[in-house]
């Protein structure tokens, strides 16, 4: 294996573990605003629809107040990874141009191997 084919093989590489990492912070996402509305539905129920956010001055059920800190805990969890998702997808975007630049001077340099053997022919 050549040296540039063994670099084009590293940037499709490089390129596969950073979608799977967005893949995983996407799969993240998902499962905390599941969680995150089962604990609304959970709150609601509760304490009474329409009343599960937090006021001051209202007196909730002692086994409420850890659903609500909970709530809170996964809302900046999800609003925390989906910062880190934009920064995945940038990422991804960047390794995915990269490649395709390795791709195309790959291209470029067979298509130049087989002029100059074409030309050594004459």
């Amino acid at each position: 294996m050549s040296m540039s084919q063994s670099r084009l093989r590293q940037h499709r590489w490089e390129l596969d573990e950073r979608r799977r990492f967005l893949a995983g912070l996407e799969a993240l996402a998902a499962r905390l605003r599941r969680d995150a509305q089962r604990l609304h539905w959970e709150i609601e129920e509760e304490t009474g629809a329409g009343r599960s956010e937090q006021k001051t001055g209202v007196v909730y059920p002692i086994f409420v107040e850890p659903l609500l800190e909970r709530r809170k805990k996964l809302e900046r969890s999800i609003a925390d990874i989906e910062a880190q998702i934009i920064e995945a997808r940038e990422t991804v975007a960047t390794a995915e141009q990269e490649l395709t630049l390795h791709e195309a001077a790959w291209a470029n340099r067979g298509k130049g191997n087989a002029a100059a053997a074409r030309r050594l022919r004459r």
